[in-house]
């Protein structure tokens, strides 16, 4: 990926991160039934689901694994990051975060968990896009 489409990945994270937390105003969702936030979940679980098919069926086959792992570390780590800052430092929970705000927690493992497996179940699917992501590296720098 060039570094133009790194910034852009990130960028799109941060702006993502914001709408959630403006969303989820004044108490990172906390003031919610703890039930409104695990139907939301798994809704949101299922959206990065068809999220993950849909990058991935319109990225080239050679490209798929490359783009799979790097918006999951888009969509993961600098999340994350905010996430500790907001909840660990300014709001002082400081690792407890994790448990406290599991909801949060569990979106960490959740691009990773989508993507990169949806990438393989697909070349499982359409053996002939396979073929040619095989004959490039998903990992070929150029």
């Amino acid at each position: 990926m060039s570094d133009a489409s790194h910034y852009k990945l990130l960028l799109q994270a941060v702006i993502v991160w914001l709408l959630f937390f403006l969303i989820g105003w004044p108490g990172y969702y906390q003031q919610y039934p703890v039930e409104v936030i695990g139907m939301l979940s798994v809704l949101l679980s299922v959206l990065i689901s068809f999220a993950a098919i849909m990058v991935t069926l319109l990225s080239p086959p050679a490209l798929r694994m490359r783009r799979a792992v790097w918006i999951s570390f888009y969509y993961t780590v600098p999340l994350f990051i905010l996430d500790a800052l907001y909840c660990g430092f300014y709001e002082g929970h400081g690792s407890r975060y994790l448990w406290t705000y599991w909801y949060l927690s569990i979106f960490y493992l959740t691009p990773w968990l989508t993507f990169v497996p949806t990438v393989w179940l697909l070349r499982k699917l359409l053996p002939q896009d396979h073929q040619v992501a095989a004959s490039t590296s998903d990992f070929d720098p150029n």
